[in-house]
């Protein structure tokens, strides 16, 4: 039986390496595989570095290697370059934007290469802020910030929407997206006795049953919830998915939290909705990023904004890599992986109807 370890290439920006690659998960990939790390600069955060420079020191140094792992810095990993490695029999991105257009999926599940992404490390604190934000909404917490700051003396009257609406406990709740952030946000749900109802076309059927949810409409979603959670990737599907029609949906004293990507909401829609007051918005993402100075969105009480911080912890910086060696780990001992890129992944991504469940 052969001991030889199978080596791996990471391959990213090394201002990411040094905030990443925590010296414990290196120990662990070490005891598990020869390692290497190339570093490259370049190409934007979510897409490849075309410098061709780049591309030929990658070239260089895959040959030998079992298995690459990219971020922000590397050249796409393409048909080309797998050709240059016979051994390679996984890819990984550690922080892709949950779909790793740094790499060509197709390609690599026509040579039996296995592809994973570990985006989801900034999905742990994403869900807890989602958590907090519902609860904020449902006190309409923004509004007596607003009013206790600006010196004003109120007592809260039984007509107030933090009063009438404020426990979570009990409510329904309707979240876009079953991925995962919404199913870490589930668990965190499970005391508050919510009744869950969730909306995402590309997820298994069989997701709903194991977490305990219903797996409904977006128009359900929208108009059966006290509390509405966007959890839903950027794509051309969902760019601008919730307009003026959906958003008329949305009963009088829910919550509309998103804390996603601003662009999959109309915001002239979103203000023109907020503006009749019956409803409290709580917004980590806007569209356009940053919020002008003088958009009306920053003046309404009924909202409380937050500037694109909750996926953005110190603790989510090297979980993305810890996540990696996990998968590794598995992979190499023979296990299966857990966050792999598959073609229901690849067609979210490209806004297709998704592959029968």
């Amino acid at each position: 039986m052969s001991t030889t370890k199978p080596r791996v290439l990471i391959v990213f920006d090394p201002k990411l390496y040094d905030s990443y690659c925590d010296r414990r998960d290196l120990d662990r990939l070490a005891a598990i595989a020869e390692w290497e790390y190339l570093p490259l600069s370049g190409g934007q955060s979510f897409r490849a570095n075309d410098d061709p420079g780049a591309r030929a020191r990658l070239l260089e140094r895959i040959a030998g290697a079992d298995a690459v792992v990219v971020c922000h810095g590397a050249p796409r990993i393409d048909d080309a370059v797998m050709a240059q490695a016979p051994r390679l029999r996984l890819i990984g991105e550690l922080e892709g934007d949950r779909f790793a257009d740094r790499i060509d999926t197709e390609a690599a599940h026509r040579r039996g290469i296995r592809v994973v992404d570990t985006t989801n490390g900034s999905s742990y604190p994403v869900s807890e802020w989602a958590l907090a934000l519902m609860l904020i909404g449902l006190r309409n917490a923004g509004a007596l910030f607003r009013r206790m700051i600006a010196g004003e003396e109120f007592r809260l009257a039984h007509d107030d929407f933090g009063y009438v609406h404020a426990e979570l406990t009990g409510k329904r709740v309707g979240l876009i997206g079953g991925g995962h952030i919404a199913r870490r946000l589930i668990r965190f749900l499970h005391p508050f006795a919510v009744d869950i109802s969730v909306h995402d076309p590309y997820i298994p059927k069989e997701i709903a049953d194991i977490l305990g949810f219903r797996l409904t409409t977006l128009d359900h979603v929208l108009s059966q919830n006290d509390v509405v959670v966007c959890l839903a990737p950027l794509t051309p599907a969902t760019r601008r998915m919730i307009g003026r029609r959906e958003l008329d949906l949305i009963p009088s004293g829910a919550v509309l939290v998103n804390v996603s990507r601003g662009a999959i909401i109309d915001p002239d829609a979103l203000v023109e909705r907020l503006r009749r007051g019956d409803i409290v918005g709580c917004f980590d993402v806007f569209d356009p990023e940053p919020i002008p100075g003088n958009h009306p969105i920053r003046q309404l009480p009924n909202v409380f904004l937050t500037p694109h911080i909750a996926g953005v912890t110190a603790a989510s910086r090297p979980r993305f890599f810890h996540l990696m060696v996990d998968e590794l780990e598995r992979f190499f001992a023979g296990h299966e992986t857990l966050f792999d890129l598959t073609p229901r992944t690849l067609a979210n991504r490209r806004g297709e109807t998704p592959p029968a469940r």
